[in-house]
């Protein structure tokens, strides 16, 4: 698989009708779940490990999608096979009234990893560039009304911006996926939850409710791409109609995201090293 191919570049300013939601014919389900993704996982473990080991660097992962695309089953599928003490996994909603009387912003640091960790934002600041604008709600906030004109969801784009590279420039690799799922295969998706019993419990009235402004969103998540994708920072926009091969890009992502970041297991040396040995022999000789 060839990774770029769903990179979206900087600069390049995109049509989100030009990525498609289904790549149909890269792969069969069978050889994605029993060949493909647990070899790719496998690799992703291993490095997972290292980073966890080394506590040098941690890696941010965003996912963002309309409901229904896929964001949980890829957490499901790829991420919870890592090690529990490396991997944190935050969901954002709405924001609380305490959130609001702070920067947009604030509420977001509650989800950073830690060192030797990889921190999953399941919607994340995005989110204050999305829903605001589609519902039309900066006005019921505290921020000051001098700060809400026309620009501010460029002058947010150049925050976030700011942002990320920060965290990159501090040992926190930032990685973005986008799901971009059809209309067509939401409302199938919408409709299973809503018929299986066994599968009411994942269905919000919210989320029809929300589709109703699918073309409103479809557009702000088409600006998103074109001026948040960055080379320190990029997004890859996943065919999310097809969820196994998605998955399978999730994993190859970010198995190369940690190939770049190169971890090793931490050495004994030294002091410590004796210390090690004199263990071992105390061990071995009870």
């Amino acid at each position: 698989m060839n990774i770029n191919d769903y990179l979206v570049k900087k600069d390049e300013k995109i049509k989100l009708s030009h990525y498609p939601a289904s790549v149909n014919g890269k792969y069969n389900e069978k050889e994605l779940k029993e060949k493909l993704i647990p070899e790719s996982v496998k690799k992703l473990k291993e490095l997972h490990m290292k980073l966890h080991a080394q506590e040098e660097k941690g890696i941010i992962v965003v996912l963002q999608a309309m409901d229904a695309a896929g964001k949980d089953e890829a957490i499901t599928y790829i991420f919870s096979n890592l090690t529990a003490q490396g991997l944190k996994v935050t969901s954002f909603k709405k924001p609380s009234e305490t959130e609001l009387a702070h920067d947009y912003l604030w509420r977001f640091q509650e989800g950073m990893p830690a060192r030797g960790q990889i921190g999953i934002l399941n919607r994340s600041y995005y989110e204050e560039v999305i829903a605001p604008r589609v519902h039309d709600l900066l006005g019921g906030t505290p921020l000051p009304d001098e700060l809400i004109d026309e620009d501010i969801w460029n002058v947010r784009y150049r925050q976030i911006n700011d942002y990320e590279r920060y965290m990159v420039e501090n040992g926190f690799p930032v990685v973005k996926f986008f799901f971009n799922m059809s209309f067509d295969e939401q409302r199938s998706r919408l409709l299973e939850r809503m018929k299986n019993p066994e599968k009411n419990w994942e269905f919000s009235f919210n989320d029809v409710k929300e589709r109703q402004h699918w073309n409103g969103y479809q557009e702000i998540f088409e600006d998103i791409l074109n001026n948040t994708s960055t080379e320190y920072a990029p997004w890859y926009a996943l065919p999310a109609d097809d969820e196994w091969y998605s998955r399978y890009i999730v994993s190859e992502v970010m198995v190369n995201a940690l190939q770049q970041l190169n971890p090793q297991y931490p050495e004994i040396k030294g002091e410590e090293k004796e210390k090690l040995e004199k263990a071992i022999h105390q061990l071995e000789n009870e």
